[in-house]
């Protein structure tokens, strides 16, 4: 089974800076770690970089399979329903993502 990381760029809508921290931090973290085949989740806020970046936020999950259209799919079919709800905190016209392939051996000191 490959590995993969899922990166998604976000931003609150404005004004709801503190809903979507508590939302995102405490409900839809979990609510992605549900679906088959995502291992991991870990939240980001960007500090500083050379150029612009796509959101001020930043999650990246693992998830494994052999099927990556099918992992994604199940994950788009749960977004918004009782499974996985979204918050109005979320500004949706923003999410950025993008899956990259495991290609090596996470190193640590």
């Amino acid at each position: 089974m490959k590995r993969y990381a899922y990166l998604v760029f976000t931003q609150p809508a404005s004004g709801l800076d503190a809903e979507y921290n508590r939302w995102y931090s405490e409900q839809h973290l979990g609510d992605v770690l549900r679906v088959p085949g995502f291992v991991s989740a870990q939240r980001f806020n960007l500090t500083q970089g050379d150029g612009p970046a796509p959101a001020p936020y930043l999650a990246v999950y693992e998830f494994e399979s052999d099927d990556v259209n099918r992992t994604l799919s199940s994950l788009a079919e749960r977004a918004g329903t009782p499974d996985m709800p979204l918050s109005p905190a979320l500004d949706l016209a923003t999410v950025k993502t993008f899956v990259y392939e495991v290609i090596g051996d996470r190193k640590t000191r």
